[in-house]
């Protein structure tokens, strides 16, 4: 079973969201689809007056931005992709994390920070998606997700990600980006990267912004028996490009 990972900013790009609904559609089995909402929450968050903030690369959630998180996310984002898989002859499903208890989570701080209504999932329920990939339903994931003390969560989609394949036992972890790869300091595209090059290359600035949690959660992916993990673009999707993350 593969998962398959969308940032929120190519969502922004109808021929993107087209040519991955083709290449699903060309897929032999089912993948599972989590996705972000980038672009469409600050955009909604500013129309309504409310700043969007960030710490590491991880959005800051108050009570308003979560409503904002929750339309975008499990709401427009979400069918946005169901109704292009519809329209390339895939079926699908879409799903938050909260739905049949699929992500549970606790409140998440990073460095002593408080994210207001930030989760880390602590927990997976995959028995419906796997039902749905059995059937050769196309399940697409928004990262809103049901926290034990039985709040709303807002999660990074790469960790939800990360968590669900792991849940999954997933052969394959892509996180499809607008760049072919992480790009080494030449700005070349580097094949494979162990998970100490990789806290160097964070070290050094080399990997930096959004795409730390990115590769972060593609390495957490795989301690958690995800078998492959990558970062790659729509052109490197079907033909084994990107980078692969591997345990050296």
């Amino acid at each position: 079973m593969d998962v398959i990972k969308i940032g929120g900013n190519e969502l922004d790009n109808p021929a993107f969201v087209q040519g991955l609904a083709a290449r699903v559609a060309a897929m032999d089995t089912a993948p599972v689809i989590v996705h972000g909402g980038g672009r469409a929450i600050g955009a909604l968050q500013e129309k309504l007056g409310l700043q969007p903030v960030k710490v590491d690369g991880l959005r800051v959630t108050d009570a308003a931005s979560l409503e904002v998180a929750q339309m975008v996310l499990s709401g427009h984002a979400n069918k946005l992709l169901v109704t292009a898989l519809f329209a390339a002859g895939v079926t699908a499903v879409g799903l938050s994390g909260v739905d049949g208890g699929l992500l549970r989570c606790v409140k998440k701080q990073v460095n002593g920070a408080d994210l207001g209504y930030v989760g880390q999932v602590v927990g997976v329920q995959p028995a419906l998606v796997q039902h749905l990939v059995a059937q050769g339903v196309v399940p697409v994931v928004s990262p809103i997700s049901l926290g034990l003390d039985g709040q709303v969560y807002n999660v990074n989609a790469d960790e939800a990600a990360a968590a669900l394949a792991a849940a999954l036992g997933a052969d394959l972890l892509s996180f499809v980006s607008n760049v072919p790869g992480v790009i080494d300091g030449t700005g070349q595209p580097l094949r494979r990267l162990s998970a100490a090059r990789t806290e160097q290359l964070i070290a050094a600035g080399v990997i930096r912004d959004g795409m730390v949690p990115k590769v972060r959660a593609a390495l957490d992916g795989l301690a958690h028996g995800v078998a492959k993990a990558r970062i790659v673009d729509l052109a490197g999707l079907g033909n084994g490009g990107g980078t692969l993350f591997e345990e050296l």
